[in-house]
């Protein structure tokens, strides 16, 4: 086995076009053809405690949920704990993968994971079952990547095949395991040539009526250039009609940043709280009720669910008719704003919102690579402490 393989299990899992803009996420160490012949350890931190052990496991990669390298590495020397952690890592022959909120906005990844904990009552939780409607907040962009562009043009009916043909070869026209996908409409195309023209059906200074074939052909952005220029050599007029419009992206419901779920049955603030302090396996979550909310016998059916450091979406889920809002923390000045909005809060600490995800990215690991050795970080914990 070799590094290139983990990072193709984690491609499968968390594919990186789903991370945020702003995110590091990767291989972000080792050489994608080195072997892998030692342990691969699963952390949420990558800090100098769970660099030592690693090492003193002889591990050969690890995935840390939250990217070690985030801000440009100047030098690798030990000035700081980052470059203590990369040089460290580097002279022990560790390759290091992250994949953070490509893992959070995945389908079965982090966000998932907390909304089963959430729409479910104690004695009816099922691993991957989530109860009730869930839909990402912030859906992400997806696709087919033949389909971003539509290509329209028009031809005399009898030439409409060839030229078809022609277009699907250079690239137009394939939607999924399907080729020469197109629509066609009968019409009829008009054209008065001019001095100089050298018209193929028709003569200069005479309107001509053709019956012309409306041929519609969607293919990708980077084959436009070889369909038009496909279009130019085959169209049998002098200069062809055709039109390029560009296709809106088509948004993924059940994949992007954060969850916007609707409870198959409507729950308390305390009954929520108590399902997510099991499935977190904490004794205290704190929480904010909105001023409407004071009087303890709301009820909540919709909810915004979003890992780790969740509040910039607040006015998300604000926009999109959620009355709660579950993330790990959020600012002083986010709480206030969201109250104000008619949002309640509940707040289950960060990484306390993602570590318990780690066995089961374990097991989805090792199905998919069966012949590797996966451990869990034993020093990787939530730093803060409750007084």
């Amino acid at each position: 086995m070799i590094v290139q393989e983990l990072v193709d299990a984690m491609e499968t899992i968390a594919p990186v076009k789903l991370k945020e803009d702003w995110d590091r996420v990767g291989l972000q160490l080792g050489a994608p053809q080195r072997e892998i012949t030692g342990p691969i350890l699963l952390t949420i931190d990558l800090t100098e405690r769970v660099m030592q052990e690693a090492i003193d496991a002889k591990v050969s990669a690890i995935v840390a949920y939250h990217p070690p390298i985030f801000s440009p590495l100047e030098s690798l020397t030990d000035r700081t704990h980052t470059e203590r952690i990369i040089r460290g890592c580097a002279e022990a022959g560790i390759a290091i993968y992250t994949p953070h909120t490509a893992l959070d906005a995945a389908e079965g990844g982090i966000t998932d994971w907390l909304c089963e904990g959430v729409s479910s009552p104690l004695d009816e939780q099922q691993e991957g079952i989530i109860q009730g409607d869930c839909r990402a907040l912030i859906p992400a962009i997806g696709g087919e990547s033949d389909r971003e562009v539509k290509v329209i043009t028009f031809v005399p009916n009898e030439e409409a095949d060839k030229l078809r043909a022609a277009l699907g070869t250079a690239g137009a026209g394939g939607i999924g395991n399907y080729k020469l996908c197109s629509f066609n409409t009968q019409g009829e195309g008009t054209f008065l040539p001019d001095e100089g023209a050298n018209p193929t059906i028709g003569e200069v200074g005479t309107l001509e009526r053709v019956k012309e074939t409306r041929i519609e052909m969607v293919c990708s952005k980077r084959a436009l250039a070889i369909v038009i220029e496909t279009l130019k050599h085959f169209h049998p007029y002098e200069t062809p009609a055709y039109d390029i419009v560009e296709l809106v992206p088509e948004p993924v419901r059940r994949i992007g940043a954060g969850r916007r779920l609707t409870l198959d049955r409507p729950a308390s603030i305390e009954t929520i709280a108590d399902r997510l302090k099991h499935h977190l396996d904490r004794s205290r979550i704190r929480y904010a009720l909105a001023p409407d909310h004071e009087s303890g016998s709301q009820t909540f059916e919709t909810i915004a669910v979003v890992p780790g450091s969740g509040g910039m979406m607040w006015k998300d889920a604000h926009e999109q008719g959620c009355e709660l809002f579950i993330t790990g923390e959020m600012t002083h000045h986010h709480i206030l704003a969201a109250r104000q909005s008619g949002i309640s809060i509940l707040l289950a600490g960060h990484t306390n919102t993602e570590r318990g995800y780690l066995p089961r990215l374990r097991t989805r690991l090792s199905k998919i690579l069966p012949d590797a050795s996966f451990i869990l970080s034993s020093v990787d914990h939530d730093y803060i402490t409750l007084g």
